[in-house]
């Protein structure tokens, strides 16, 4: 059988693997396909070494984002409360209902931060009241907060 090389992958290459992977492929893949497109580089010493360079580049700002995500969930789980005014009908009940667009804009004006919406996650509110809103901050911490529903 034929002999197996490795090559580091400068680009993302379906069902083989993403841009920085050392992966073992044919040599014929390699020389004919891989390397003329600049998709790939031989592995060398140097090549590896880059490698794990930028890995722990990677890893460095995935750390930094994530210790940024626990000061925000810090820091809004310190206010805890966020008030939004609704037009009230009969028995408490509002008109329309409160979405995530209204949760950020509530957030950006009591804290200046800018929070993604489609990373809210807000029960279904008709009435009156305190409820618990989740906000996604990053894949790994999440906020708590509560939402009071207030007349105009």
């Amino acid at each position: 059988m034929a002999k197996r090389i490795q090559v580091v992958l400068n680009q993302d290459v379906r069902k083989l693997g993403k841009s920085g992977d050392l992966v073992e492929v044919a040599p014929g893949y390699a020389r004919n396909y891989l390397v003329p497109k600049n998709m790939a580089v031989r592995a060398t010493k140097g090549a590896i070494s880059l490698v794990e360079i930028r890995k722990e580049k990677e890893r460095q700002r995935l750390l930094a984002e994530k210790e940024e995500a626990q000061s925000r969930k810090i820091a809004l789980e310190t206010i805890g409360r966020f008030t939004v005014r609704k037009q009230v009908g009969e028995e408490d009940a509002i008109f329309g209902t409160v979405t995530d667009r209204e949760v950020v804009e509530v957030i950006l004006e009591a804290t200046g931060q800018e929070i993604d919406r489609r990373g809210i996650t807000v029960p279904d509110i008709g009435k009156l009241g305190f409820y618990t809103a989740e906000i996604k901050l990053h894949p790994e911490v999440t906020a708590s907060v509560e939402i009071q529903v207030a007349p105009l």
